[in-house]
């Protein structure tokens, strides 16, 4: 397969139509239509169930679109990658996390790098630790932000100077409220909305010990990956969301407030990295101001 014809079969898979794509990638729609038929008969699969208005993917033209745009990116990143590795310092550096504060700490060391280095572009992604922790194997993503109960030890990484607090995210009215922090029997018979990744069995997964085995037992009415989706459900009265602070508008405006879990139970948050990436000028660059500002 060549680069140049997964370009063109994404451009049909996202047009839906032959000649949609042919007329953006300005070939002719017989030129585009034989180079689709070229890559089914190498690839030996049906690709496209071609409608009466409309094309669609079968499951292994969904599949290989899958796969396409990886390859593309990849290709694409060590493009920039290779003209970046001059002496004038130029090109992308691609960061991963979830939501939390401790993004100022990033944020911190982009403003000191940009300053000496305008022609570096850093390109936030964001996910929880599964996602992130994908886009590293795959790649994708240089850097990834990630709090310490994930799996990263197959990572080199750096601790941060931050900690973030799990608690209770709930409606201003509701009972629980008027408690200044959330202790494990406070969590019975509530409805729960709980972070799937949190949420994750191992050995060494602070937050599941805090419950000491009665995490299973409880009203768990809903999970999420990234808060804000939950916080609507909170805000709708569907139930309490345990979630790390300061990641929702809990101000006098706002129909939300935090409380603590008591005992305090703090997530350390890190700085990871593939320890065999080959990493290009930049990110090599991020990753020595990162080991200057926190190592």
């Amino acid at each position: 397969m060549e680069i140049r014809v997964l370009k063109y079969f994404l451009a049909v898979a996202h047009e839906g139509s032959i000649t949609a794509a042919a007329n953006a990638l300005h070939l002719t729609q017989p030129t585009l239509t034989r180079q689709m038929q070229d890559l089914e008969y190498e690839l030996k699969q049906k690709l496209f169930v071609r409608g009466k208005s409309k094309i669609t993917l079968t499951d292994e033209g969904i599949l290989l679109k899958d796969r396409a745009e990886e390859i593309i990116d990849m290709v694409d990143k060590t493009k920039r990658d290779i003209i970046s590795s001059g002496i004038d310092i130029r090109g992308d550096v691609y960061i991963g996390g979830g939501e939390t504060e401790a993004m100022k700490y990033v944020a911190d060391v982009i403003k000191e790098i940009r300053r000496t280095h305008p022609n570096i572009t850093f390109h936030l992604y964001s996910g929880n630790a599964e996602d992130v922790m994908e886009k590293l194997d795959k790649k994708l993503l240089d850097f990834g932000l990630l709090v310490q109960h994930s799996e990263i030890s197959k990572y080199d990484s750096i601790v941060l100077p931050a900690t973030d607090v799990w608690g209770v995210l709930m409606r201003k009215d509701s009972p629980l409220a008027k408690y200044s922090s959330i202790r494990l029997e406070n969590l019975k018979n509530v409805p729960l909305i709980n972070s799937r990744q949190a949420t994750k069995k191992s050995s060494h997964n602070e937050f599941l010990k805090w419950f000491h085995g009665q995490f299973d037992s409880l009203n768990t009415v809903a999970t999420y990956n990234l808060i804000y989706n939950a916080a609507i459900m909170v805000k709708s009265g569907i139930g309490y969301a345990i979630t790390l602070d300061k990641l929702t508008d809990t101000s006098d405006k706002s129909l939300l407030c935090f409380r603590p879990l008591e005992p305090k139970l703090e997530a350390k948050l890190n700085i990871v990295w593939n320890k065999s990436y080959i990493r290009s000028s930049a990110a090599n660059l991020f990753l020595q101001k990162l080991q200057e500002k926190f190592m």
